[in-house]
């Protein structure tokens, strides 16, 4: 097949013929066009079906904007045509990212991709390149090395100096989240002795610092100076960023220093990025210093810093600092977001001040801030906590009235507050709301309801709602698994229980106290205490540390057997194990002992409580005072004898 000539531009100019014109041999051309299938275009295609078609039938027509026609053509267009357009369109990229699109980029090969990624990439907008290197790389037709050397053809056949090709390549990475492979082209432009812009290095920074990998973003920021690629304001706030995700606050303030002393000033960005830091780790005093740091440089604090402050103070539990913060805010005429006052509402509905945390809500209306769903999921959360059901129910309806869509978590906290209050018919109707809006359940969703179905005693449902949990690809926590397990305990289907156990090992979910203690319960409910006491060194066999419950499960079993020497002996366990015996213990005690008719120990250990400082309950005196009436008839007994 001869090679096609490139046109010449005076050629371009002329006149627009009628594309159907240039063909001579109209009827093989249209049953060629229409017999043929969408196959994939390469370029080791040795023959093509498109003799008849010319580059300047496809130029012309991209140029006379008939698309559909070059669309029915596509099928039939080669590797080498298509090279030959798209380079004779490279003065007018916007037509040939048009070109692109109809014939289908997706069936193009690796070579002819590149090429046209690299004529697009002379547009204005990076956008479009963006796009087609994300299609190139997703698409895993080649690797991220060959689409680098394949740019890099395409670039040297079309003239282009500048390396933006390799810059965006590495930006599509990045973007991907398939940082190494930025890296790796990263390395490759360095071989070609191309240094990467800064942006694109900040993009590479960013990234790692998103994927939480602080490491490899110092060992790509030694490259960086190794290079003496001159970092910018960006590029130290990134690594302030880092510094801060690894919990060095010290060196992240030192950082600010080297970055002045390199002739980088630091902005508004880096001093909120040390005071958010300080202020996520409840060091709101550390945060202050470095506020009063910022401001000894000129640097006026914006509303990030003190929503920063005001987060900070909130999780403190400072709420008068935090609302006088808040007022000193307005006062400097920063204007609060809503971002600002749902952290405030937030720390009160939290601290159940509901008429605090109202009353900014009221104020956000008044100033003409529009409530977020995350406003009104607070506020609602917060009344189910009180049990003040209707007012939740009245602000659902209000949310709604206001054009406001409920989300997952919405849905999520009217779940869990009927369920908390008992109300299956309410919990699953909104379920039902849930699945009819498109809104996917979550784990959390069906743990609710698991969790309430189970403490209703309805396990066949229970049990068939958690099937349809695994059959939908959910995946299933501890959490969930505790509310069935403890369930089936409660009604004595212990089998049933410990078949959950095996089920948890096969779905690679582990166990943890509560599991066991809740299976030990089961056990002691029904009189296996030696079960019960096997599950507590099964427990220590896997890891899993026994506590307050575990002991006292044992002790009570034992104790409700009458079997005072082993329930002893487990509570010298837990002592040795550094608990120390509860109310719980002691009554457990006191009632074994009594019913053994051994009142005199079991004063001894009410007198040994109350020097612990464990006041007795009712429960404590009502077994004393069972045990001490059932020695006195013994006692009235024995002497009738």
């Amino acid at each position: 097949m001869k090679a096609h000539k490139f046109l010449a531009p005076q050629i371009l100019k002329r006149q627009k013929p009628n594309p159907l014109s240039v063909f001579p041999h109209r009827h093989s051309l249209f049953s060629a066009l229409f017999s043929s299938t969408s196959q994939p275009i390469t370029s080791d295609q040795s023959q093509s079906p498109s003799s008849e078609i010319t580059p300047e039938l496809l130029v012309e027509s991209a140029r006379s904007s008939q698309w559909h026609f070059i669309k029915h053509l596509s099928p039939n267009l080669d590797p080498s045509l298509i090279s030959t357009v798209l380079f004779n369109l490279h003065k007018t990229p916007a037509l040939a990212l048009q070109f692109t699109s109809h014939i289908g980029f997706h069936r193009l090969d690796t070579k002819i991709r590149c090429l046209a990624t690299a004529v697009v990439s002379r547009l204005p907008s990076p956008k479009p390149t963006l796009q087609l290197l994300k299609q190139t790389i997703s698409s895993d037709i080649a690797s991220v090395s060959v689409i680098f050397d394949e740019l890099a053809l395409a670039r040297e056949r079309l003239g282009i100096s500048t390396a933006l090709l390799f810059d965006l390549l590495i930006r599509a990475c990045c973007e991907m989240k398939r940082v190494d492979e930025g890296v790796e082209c990263f390395y490759m432009m360095k071989a070609k002795g191309l240094i990467p812009k800064i942006d694109t290095c900040n993009a590479i920074l960013s990234t790692f610092l998103k994927l939480n990998r602080t490491e490899s973003a110092w060992v790509f920021y030694a490259e960086m100076f190794k290079m003496k690629i001159k970092s910018s304001i960006y590029t130290f706030n990134i690594m302030i960023n880092v510094l801060c995700k690894e919990g060095k606050l010290k060196k992240a303030k030192e950082f600010v220093e080297f970055m002045e002393n390199l002739g980088v000033d630091p902005n508004v960005v880096t001093y909120n990025t040390i005071i958010h830091a300080y202020c996520s780790r409840g060091r709101v005093d550390g945060a202050r210093l470095v506020l009063n740091a910022m401001r000894s440089k000129g640097i006026q604090p914006d509303s990030y810093t003190y929503g920063s402050l005001i987060s900070g103070m909130c999780r403190e539990k400072r709420f008068e600092e935090a609302s006088e913060t808040f007022e000193k805010m307005k006062e400097m005429g920063l204007v609060p977001g809503a971002v600002t006052y749902n952290i405030l509402i937030h720390g009160y509905c939290n601290e159940g001040d509901l008429e605090k945390a109202f009353g900014y809500r009221d104020e956000m209306v008044e100033q003409g801030i529009s409530p977020t769903v995350t406003t009104y999921n607070m506020l609602i959360h917060a009344l189910f906590m009180e049990s003040r059901m209707g007012e939740a129910d009245d602000l659902v309806t209000e949310m709604r009235e206001k054009g406001l869509v409920p989300d997952q978590i919405t849905y999520n906290i009217l779940i869990n507050g009927y369920c908390r209050c008992g109300n299956l018919k309410k919990a699953f109707s909104f379920h039902d709301e849930m699945l009819t809006k498109g809104i996917q359940p979550t784990r959390t969703t069906y743990t609710s309801l698991i969790y309430v179905l189970s403490k209703r005693n309805r396990m066949m449902e229970a049990d068939n709602l958690f099937e349809k949990v695994l059959k939908k690809g959910v995946a299933v926590d501890v959490i969930i698994f505790n509310a069935l397990i403890d369930g089936h305990c409660a009604n004595g289907n212990m089998e049933r229980a410990f078949s959950l156990l095996k089920e948890m090992d096969k779905l690679n979910v582990a166990p943890d106290d509560v599991t066991y203690n809740t299976l030990m319960q089961g056990h002691c409910r029904e009189g296996r205490v030696e079960e019960a006491r096997e599950l507590l060194d099964e427990m220590k066999r896997r890891g899993i540390k026994p506590d307050h419950v575990s002991y006292n499960t044992l002790i009570s079993g034992y104790s409700r057997r009458g079997d005072m020497k082993d329930a002893l002996r487990v509570r010298d366990e837990m002592l040795s194990t550094g608990f120390n015996p509860t109310l719980l213990t002691y009554n457990a005690l006191i009632q074994g002992f009594c019913k053994n008719q051994e009142g005199d120990i079991a004063e001894d250990l009410l007198k040994e409580m109350i020097s612990k400082g464990i006041t007795p309950d009712d429960s404590t005196y009502l077994s004393l005072i069972e045990g001490m009436g059932k020695i006195d008839q013994s006692v009235e007994n024995s002497n009738s004898c």
